[in-house]
């Protein structure tokens, strides 16, 4: 098993990426009529899975089903819980017609489902039943990307480790394609004014109602991607706090800092170094926004010592 990050290019697989972020949207709109509502939002997302991207499982009835893009076979699987089964064929299409194939299986699995059919967090909405626009897969990038988001779920859940307050799982938003943990200070946050394309001001109002710490990566911002990191409110001070590593710097225009891909992947000790990344940015909320840190932090090892002495 490779122990190197993916590299992949963003102009490489642009076409790829937004066809596959409009296909997510669809999947990740489908949890969104059947589950129910969860704070900020966390019943909407996907999760990563040893072969791509999943809903799991989502309530429906006396019964359940779940959906999964395998980015391996390049299907996309249905799965009842009453034994039914489909797939979709993960190939170069139009949005339309994905999404024509995805109700068709849901309608034969006896799981109608009605989705808002406009995209949202994308600057140009055209509806999905008739967007033949975009319309790219390349498999081996969707692989990569798979690949990319496995490294990161991993750094993310060890990070995540370090938090005993109230902090998200960590998974994937299909809005903007992005791979996220957020941690929270316990305190309300004041309301959130909007402002992400095509999204209503109450769904950025619902996902950032209490004060946040959030980080995560997406397929944008640098050559090949970036990881991020935002406060919410941001405190004075916070883009002028000292982070790490050196690459890592504060973007005026997306609020938030910035890690370059290509630093981590180039880097002797990838994991380190975005672990650095995530611990100093985070340090930045807590201390700018005095948050309890004594309460709300953890040790992540602290019964290392008990399972070694029973080893011994």
């Amino acid at each position: 098993m490779t122990t190197e990050w993916p590299r992949l290019r963003v102009a490489e697989w642009t076409e790829t990426r937004d066809t596959l972020h409009l296909w997510t949207q669809i999947v990740g709109k489908i949890r969104l009529a059947h589950a129910p509502l969860l704070n900020h939002w966390w019943q909407v997302t996907l999760y990563v899975t040893p072969r791509g991207l999943s809903t799991f499982t989502i309530p429906c009835a006396a019964e359940s089903f779940d959906i999964e893009f395998d980015f391996l076979d390049h299907r996309l699987r249905f799965r009842t819980s009453d034994g039914g089964g489909r797939e979709v064929v993960l190939a170069a299409k139009p949005v339309a017609r994905f999404y024509a194939e995805v109700m068709e299986a849901m309608n034969e699995l006896g799981v109608p489902t009605e989705i808002r059919r406009t995209p949202n967090e994308v600057e140009t909405a055209i509806p999905f039943d008739e967007d033949f626009r975009h319309a790219s897969y390349d498999p081996e990038a969707a692989t990569r990307f798979w690949r990319q988001l496995l490294r990161v779920n991993r750094a993310l859940a060890l990070f995540r480790s370090g938090f005993a307050g109230k902090v998200s799982p960590v998974h994937f938003f299909w809005g903007a394609m992005d791979i996220a943990c957020t941690r929270f200070s316990g305190r309300a946050a004041p309301p959130h004014p909007g402002g992400a394309p095509n999204c209503p001001q109450w769904v950025m109002r619902e996902g950032y109602s209490h004060e946040v710490s959030s980080c995560g990566f997406w397929p944008g911002g640098g050559e090949e991607g970036a990881f991020y990191a935002y406060v919410y409110p941001e405190p004075g001070g916070f883009a002028d706090y000292p982070v790490s590593p050196p690459e890592a710097f504060y973007s005026r225009e997306y609020s938030q800092f910035l890690l370059p891909y290509e630093a981590v992947a180039d880097a002797a000790d990838p994991d380190r170094v975005l672990a650095g990344f995530l611990e100093t940015t985070y340090t930045a909320a807590a201390e700018l926004g005095d948050w309890d840190r004594a309460a709300l932090e953890v040790d992540p090892h602290r019964w290392d010592r008990y399972l070694l002495a029973g080893r011994s």
